[in-house]
């Protein structure tokens, strides 16, 4: 049979060094603390590194109110509003003008396009990706036409087009409006 002593396990000493209990947990803990300080390092700079997709641009949109009837068509101001999605993401103001009758009158308006107010879970990344955005935009104007000098009837001009824009070329890949 083996002796009771046998089985205890009694390491050398090294060096004439003997270590302590309480050396060894000293060791053991400042080991975790290190190990958790770089993990929350890494975390950290994980969060503040972390980019999500993003655009803003700016631009000059040529708006055209073209007047096909026989008399001046003055218009209120209105609004143009840019959407990716179902998302405002710019609005371009029109402002309270004339055209005249069967003429084109033309304005144009500065746009800022800003993806801020877009929801994380959107698909933007990948069609940043793409180097292509497709873009909404939607208008109204509202005003009255003068016909014969005598009479005015009022009109109502919608706008509903859809954009896509080349970030890499920085231009209007094409134009849809309906």
């Amino acid at each position: 049979m083996a002796d009771k002593n046998q089985n205890q396990y009694h390491p050398a000493e090294v060096n004439g060094y003997h270590r302590s209990d309480q050396e060894s947990l000293e060791e053991i803990e400042e080991a975790r603390r290190k190990k958790k300080m770089k993990w929350t390092i890494g975390i950290i700079a994980f969060i503040i590194f972390q980019t999500s997709p993003s655009f803003n641009m700016s631009f000059v949109a040529p708006i055209r109110v073209k007047n096909t009837n026989w008399g001046p068509f003055k218009y209120d101001a209105s609004t143009v509003n840019f959407t990716y999605g179902d998302v405002q993401v710019g609005q371009a103001t029109i402002p309270k003008a004339k055209a005249n009758f069967k003429s084109t009158k033309k304005i144009d308006v500065l746009v800022t396009l800003n993806s801020g107010a877009l929801p994380t879970s959107s698909n933007l990344g990948s069609e940043l990706s793409s180097g292509v955005i497709t873009l909404n935009s939607q208008g109204e104007l509202k005003g009255k036409v003068t016909v014969m000098f005598m009479f005015k009837k009022t009109k109502i001009s919608k706008m509903n087009c859809t954009i896509k824009i080349s970030t890499s070329a920085k231009e209007v890949k094409s134009l849809h409006c309906s």
